[in-house]
């Protein structure tokens, strides 16, 4: 099954980079604070 890839504006990917970059947020809480899915690339 394959599911459709989310876009986001440019507005929201900045909010989630300031979580991260600048709030000190780790991805996983950026993402529940942004209620999205956090998906972890493999190394």
């Amino acid at each position: 099954m394959t599911r459709k890839r989310r876009s986001f504006t440019p507005e929201f990917k900045q909010e989630a980079a300031c979580l991260v970059l600048d709030q000190g947020y780790s991805v996983t809480e950026a993402s529940r604070a942004l209620d999205v899915e956090a998906v972890e690339k493999p190394h």
